[in-house]
């Protein structure tokens, strides 16, 4: 654990994280690659490949309360143990909310975990194939309700398509077929893939154009 860090542990802080987003919070946790933030309303998991400073504040700059339960996903006394792909094993199967870019957060609950990438099903877009390095905030729904006042059985699929091992491979699968990358933000991408090589995506859009995609920037893709 980075000691410069822990002696921030309960203390008010503001990071900033990708994408010029400023978060407030008392730090709560911290493990080998994320901070545990609590907003005063929830625990927010924020991988530190996405901070990009934060600091301290005094306690009259943030007008909320200190946690007085434990949070939801702790690993036990040694925080050590607190890694990214622990808390998305915790977090499988439970209502979460998922931060990647364009103030468009997503909400359902990850189904399954692979080398770089989870499957996320969201009432809205259903079935979702996310880069774990595009992540920037997690928050799991301490309430037991559903997302968009659905219970807990919001039509999840029972059985699981098996899935391969990278991000890349499974973009693969998709070839012939429509797709939306990037979940119909200003960065979005809808149409057809033709191929994909090395780490380049062809895409045919609506009217015959191409689409060349960097798969290093693609956050997330759906089959429409």
């Amino acid at each position: 654990m980075n000691k410069i860090i822990q002696s921030l542990i309960k203390e008010f802080v503001q990071i900033e994280v990708s994408g010029k987003k400023i978060i407030k919070g008392t730090l709560i946790d911290l493990g080998t690659d994320l901070m545990v933030i609590f907003n005063g309303t929830d625990y927010m998991y924020i991988p530190f490949n996405h901070i990009h400073s934060f600091c301290s504040i005094p306690k009259n700059e943030f007008d909320t309360i200190s946690p007085t339960e434990s949070y939801s996903m702790q690993t036990g006394e040694n925080s050590e143990n607190l890694t990214l792909l622990l808390t998305l094993h915790q977090a499988k199967g439970k209502n979460s909310e998922i931060y990647l870019t364009d103030d468009q957060p997503l909400h359902g609950c990850i189904t399954q975990i692979m080398d770089d990438y989870f499957e996320f099903y969201s009432p809205i877009y259903k079935t979702m194939y996310i880069s774990t390095k595009h992540l920037k905030w997690l928050i799991p729904y301490i309430s037991n309700e559903g997302p968009y006042g659905f219970n807990n059985n919001y039509s999840k699929p029972l059985l699981n398509e098996p899935l391969v091992n990278t991000f890349k491979s499974q973009i693969e699968k998709f070839k012939d077929k429509i797709i939306v990358f990037n979940i119909g933000g200003s960065k979005s991408h809808i149409g057809k893939i033709k191929n994909v090589e090395e780490q380049v995506v062809e895409m045919e859009k609506a009217r015959a154009a191409k689409d060349y995609l960097n798969i290093e920037h693609i956050k997330t893709i759906h089959e429409v």
